[in-house]
């Protein structure tokens, strides 16, 4: 629980927002580094099992090793992410009752290591920046920071719109599931979805390795993007063409692999009146993927476009957090 008042709640999301502009992600002993190198010790020691993909191909009941997988997945989650959460809490609580601008900074200062709107920013602006100048081989080495897509070959239509979809798609992972999850739960909602979304990254993959172990990272990362999602899709509607977002936002999301960056996706294409998806190369395989919005494909000022709807996304969060708060103040 917040423990705050609704003014210094508003206080805790300017202050985080104003910090990860002006200081952008920390460099240096970042505290999800330090979780990321717990996170693998823990699933090197836990993760053995090296079963094959049959049942997800072949559509039958997953045997007592894939079960034991998936309950090891489930004990690796718990072991990383709640004690962290809960001494989180047991601090926020802490700091409350000794003094109440000590947990005002203690919260700001956790949504500040969660957000990555300033970071969104300091990757895809470089890739934007090398496609204006022509240096396509910079620019297919800054993208490949950002995607697992094959970019050695990549034209610079097709760096463009990986940029775009990466953008769109990290505006909700990034920013404003954060926010959303704050602004319900204090830092430690915050600290929970953030600690979520990374063992999401890690070990959410269908692979061989990941299949079962990884199920519960992926599904909790599902449930708890599944508000703030559509809440993004919303909001880039709202701040682009709302017509044709809301119409790709119905008709192309439900074809998108994942369920909550299917409509971000759609939609933000939508609102930007572009074409995103199709084919991409992942490992020199072309994977074709489902078309989503309606236009012309990304060029490279539509990165730019990309990140000014995220960043009015986030004003226009911040706006409405004022205007739901202002009444309980």
């Amino acid at each position: 629980m917040f423990l705050l008042t609704p003014a210094l709640v508003l206080l805790c999301v300017v202050l985080g927002l104003v910090w990860d502009r002006g200081f952008g992600e920390v460099r240096h002993w970042h505290p999800l580094v330090g979780v990321g190198w717990l996170a693998n010790r823990i699933e090197s020691s836990l993760n053995h099992d090296q079963h094959n993909d049959q049942h997800r191909d072949q559509n039958t009941e997953p045997d007592s090793t894939c079960r034991m997988s998936y309950l090891k997945g489930a004990l690796a989650w718990c072991v990383v992410v709640l004690p962290i959460v809960v001494l989180t809490q047991m601090v926020l609580i802490w700091c409350t009752h000794v003094n109440l601008w000590l947990a005002v900074f203690a919260h700001a200062g956790l949504l500040y290591f969660c957000l990555g709107l300033q970071s969104l920013r300091e990757h895809a602006e470089p890739i934007f920046r090398a496609l204006e100048r022509g240096d396509l081989a910079e620019a297919r080495r800054r993208t490949s920071y950002i995607v697992s897509r094959d970019t050695a070959q990549a034209t610079e239509q097709d760096l463009s719109k990986a940029a775009v979809e990466s953008v769109l798609e990290n505006g909700c992972d990034a920013v404003f599931a954060a926010l959303f999850w704050f602004v319900l739960l204090g830092g430690a909602g915050a600290v929970l979805y953030r600690l979520s979304n990374t063992l999401d990254a890690m070990w959410g993959y269908r692979s061989l390795r990941f299949l079962y172990f990884g199920r519960l990272a992926a599904r909790v990362d599902d449930g708890l993007n599944w508000v703030p999602a559509r809440m993004t899709a919303i909001s880039y509607a709202v701040l682009g063409n709302t017509r044709l977002a809301l119409q790709c936002w119905r008709q192309q999301a439900p074809a998108w692999p994942s369920p909550n960056a299917g409509p971000v996706m759609a939609a933000g294409a939508g609102a930007l009146e572009l074409s995103l998806g199709g084919v991409a190369m992942y490992d020199g395989v072309a994977e074709q993927r489902p078309v989503l919005g309606a236009g012309p494909l990304p060029v490279a000022m539509d990165i730019q476009r990309a990140w000014r709807l995220v960043r009015n996304t986030s004003l226009l969060w911040l706006g409405c957090l004022a205007v739901m708060l202002i009444p309980f103040m």
